[in-house]
This record gives C-alpha cells, sequence and structure tokens, in this order.
C-alpha cells in the first residue's frame, strides 16, 4: 500500500485569517484556543461533517488542530481523502502556545493548554 505524506504546516506559518479546525474536546477548547477557529471535537466529527463543509466552502482550506498532532493527523486524512484541502498542524496547540501565537478563552481566564 502506498500513502501519500499528510499535509502539514508548523504553527509559525499558519496564516492569522486561516480556518483552524480544533479537534479536541469541550474542556480543552475551554482552556484556550485560537480566536476564530471551528471547534468540532473529533468524537462528533461525523456527525457534524455538514458544518465543516460549510466552512471549507467558505475558506478553502481548513487547518487542523488538535493538542499535539494525533488526532489532527486522523481528520486531516479524512478530509483529504474527501477531495478537501485540508493540512494539519505540526504539535498542534503545544506548538502553537511555543510559537507564542495568541490563545482566547471564552471567560476572559488567562488561556493554556489543556
Amino acid at each position: 500500500m502506498n500513502f501519500s505524506p499528510l499535509p502539514s504546516v508548523d504553527a509559525a506559518s499558519v496564516p492569522s485569517d486561516a480556518l483552524v479546525l480544533d479537534v479536541r474536546e469541550e474542556n480543552e477548547w475551554a482552556a484556550g484556543h485560537v480566536e476564530g477557529a471551528v471547534h468540532v471535537p473529533m468524537s462528533d466529527f461525523v456527525a457534524r461533517f455538514g458544518e465543516v463543509t460549510e466552512s471549507l466552502a467558505e475558506h478553502g482550506r481548513a487547518y487542523v488542530m488538535c493538542r499535539v498532532g494525533g488526532r489532527s493527523a486522523q481528520v486531516t486524512q479524512y478530509l483529504v481523502q474527501q477531495g478537501f484541502d485540508a493540512v494539519n498542524i505540526d504539535g498542534g496547540m503545544i506548538a502553537w502556545d511555543g510559537a507564542g501565537r495568541p490563545m482566547v478563552t471564552e471567560n476572559g481566564a488567562q488561556a493554556f493548554v489543556l
């Protein structure tokens, strides 16, 4: 079997106006996330696939994010197999935070990676 390499990008290279698709769970999202990201936990992904395709139609490319890159790699692979332009953010939120990229919370508390 021949697997093509998964398209991926480092956190520092994600455009500030990009569609970031965060597939972490609710408690991880609440601790801190990318402002403007679309939150669809991996556990809900198939059920909410319509929402994702609408966002993709608007933006063209999805930058898929989780905590370290494992779950997002699976979602990226699924999206690519469905014919969508998706890239995995290498290192996930850990790398995002490490690159000094901004994070927010819903309640104004100090954002952190859970």
